[in-house]
């Protein structure tokens, strides 16, 4: 009898692009984050997105503290829209923290768009 292998466990957290300010179309960023969490998925990584908005109506870090606590993450991937502006540096340090403070056994990732989330996530789970 063979035992099954459990499935990795990874959580995304992002900006809700349709909840970032700005006169911009959020769709394309909608649809690439949309095709990016398949990536994981198509290799048998469960993966889990956590999109908050800075638009002032979410309490993030309730919404990101409560989905670092609903299961065990492997990893926790903090996306780009987070990290790459100046203007968010105060909620990065404060995600990275509540990583730290949930999620302390969840290796963090970071990837640099969201068509390569898979292969940030398989760098910090080193899955050949």
């Amino acid at each position: 009898m063979t035992s099954a292998v459990p499935r990795r466990q990874v959580l995304v957290i992002g900006l809700d692009p349709f909840r970032v300010p700005g006169p911009w179309d959020p769709e394309p960023v909608a649809k690439a984050i949309e095709t990016g969490m398949a990536g994981p998925a198509d290799r048998g990584i469960d993966a889990e997105s956590c999109l908050v908005g800075i638009d002032e109506d979410d309490d993030v870090p309730t919404r990101i503290s409560e989905a670092l606590r609903s299961r065990r993450w492997d990893c926790v991937v903090v996306g780009g829209g987070i990290r790459n502006s100046e203007e968010l540096v105060e909620l990065f340090e404060s995600v990275v923290n509540l990583v730290r403070r949930h999620a302390p056994q969840a290796e963090i990732a970071f990837n640099s768009s969201p068509e390569n989330l898979f292969e940030a996530v398989a760098r910090r789970l080193q899955l050949g």
